[in-house]
């Protein structure tokens, strides 16, 4: 398809998008069935214009003064082509159609300066929480999370090394990751060429590999996870973090996999077979009592807790537009909830570990600071303290300043955004 086709399809999936409230994944699959004529790489190049736009709709809507698709993804073209061109694309056969007089106007026209939410990318309502987050670093940390991100990748210790699976993986232009001492990066690909099916690859195929975020390796890492121990994974959805800390313990130990919600937790038996782990226990999720039978004897307990997902903006740009106050204070009531059963699982002298994709005070902060005062004899280990003893490495510096909490975000550690408290239970 010629690049006018693609704006053109992209302004179509996009409508679709708006008027029927779909999730971006489900409009362009549907897309593609209803255009059979369109090749893998043409659906690759519409999805990154439909996501690109999506991550980027408040500063493209500012410049075009207008939030419809077709401005959004004329607005985004704007990025790399000059006003003649784009209207060349649009009057193209396969293109958008003729460029408006207020649109010409719009490209010729300098871009008006904007305010910092839409700078970064950020909901309005949302901005206050980025500023108490980041201070003056809140717009490059929006702006970060209004790019596309790399895919990373952890090598699973229990069948092979990083360096091994470097070799496979060098036609990738694979390299070594950040932050986890297992973690490989394959950076963004050039233009609008589509991400390497990894998942097709036969090292994914024989569990030498899981697809999972550097900052999301990194959480897995500060809960410390040692062979021989009782932990509890309490939020364990498709289990990309029970993979992780089986391989921490070696396959010693137990090792609980419990979610309330039996659909997400529907992809990790699968998961855990190819990644020859054999020390995990899956708790259905109508059966948590299996999980509270052993309360007051677990020496981690691992809460990933159910958020907003503010952090992994760059992986799943709607869903930053589609929250509201109301679903933010609903997430709210669910982690003090799982917070609250995880004290009551933790032994004494075992540490829970309170972990959220979200970069939002509201979930990390001020979470931390209501359970403290909820509940006597928990203290907060600093976070440096675990990641020394459990990597041996140096700690990253937490994107807030704090010395205590762990707050990892894509402008500082080309990471997604992930929190991080270590919770002490005295002994």
């Amino acid at each position: 398809m010629h690049l006018a086709g693609r704006l053109a399809a992209a302004i179509e999936v996009l409508q679709d998008i708006a008027e029927r409230h779909r999730p971006v994944p489900l409009a362009l699959a549907d897309w593609g069935k209803a255009h059979r004529f369109a090749g893998s790489g043409d659906r690759a190049a519409i999805g990154n214009i439909v996501f690109d736009v999506m991550r980027q709709r408040a500063s493209l809507s500012w410049r075009m003064g207008a939030d419809s698709p077709r401005a959004l993804v004329l607005s985004w073209a704007a990025g790399t082509h000059t006003a003649d061109e784009i209207a060349k694309l649009c009057s193209h056969k396969h293109g958008p159609g003729e460029l408006t007089t207020d649109e010409r106007a719009a490209f010729d026209a300098e871009p008006p300066n904007c305010p910092d939410h839409v700078k970064a990318n950020v909901p309005e309502w949302l901005w206050p929480s980025f500023q108490v987050a980041f201070a003056d670093n809140a717009v490059e940390h929006g702006a970060a999370l209004a790019q596309r991100a790399p895919v990373d990748l952890r090598a699973n210790t229990l069948k092979t090394t990083r360096d091994k699976l470097l070799s496979q993986l060098a036609k990738f232009d694979a390299r070594e990751g950040p932050l986890g001492p297992e973690c490989i990066r394959i950076d963004v690909p050039d233009g609008l060429k589509r991400t390497p099916n990894l998942e097709a690859e036969p090292a994914f195929q024989r569990g030498l590999f899981e697809i999972q975020d550097a900052a999301s390796q990194a959480a897995a890492l500060l809960v410390d996870a040692q062979p021989g121990m009782q932990v509890a994974d309490i939020c364990a959805g498709g289990g990309g973090k029970t993979l992780a800390l089986a391989a921490s313990m070696q396959n010693k130990g137990q090792l609980f996999a419990w979610d309330a919600d039996r659909n997400r937790l529907k992809p990790i038996i699968a998961r855990l077979n190819r990644a020859g782990v054999r020390n995990a226990q899956v708790v259905p999720a109508d059966e948590v009592r299996k999980l509270d039978e052993h309360a007051g004897r677990f020496d981690r307990v691992l809460v990933d807790a159910p958020c907003t997902g503010s952090g992994s903006w760059r992986r799943k740009p709607d869903a930053k537009w589609r929250l509201t106050p109301e679903s933010l204070e609903n997430r709210r009531n669910d982690q003090r909830a799982v917070l609250d059963h995880a004290a009551r699982l933790v032994k004494p002298g075992g540490r829970v570990i309170y972990v959220t994709c979200s970069v939002l005070p509201q979930e990390n902060r001020q979470q931390i600071e209501w359970f403290l005062s909820a509940h006597e004899g928990f203290s907060v280990v600093p976070f440096a303290t675990v990641w020394r003893a459990a990597s041996l490495t140096e700690p990253p510096a937490s994107a807030d300043g704090r010395t205590d909490t762990l707050l990892l975000g894509p402008a500082s550690h080309a990471s997604d955004g992930f929190f991080v408290a270590v919770l002490e239970k005295a002994g």
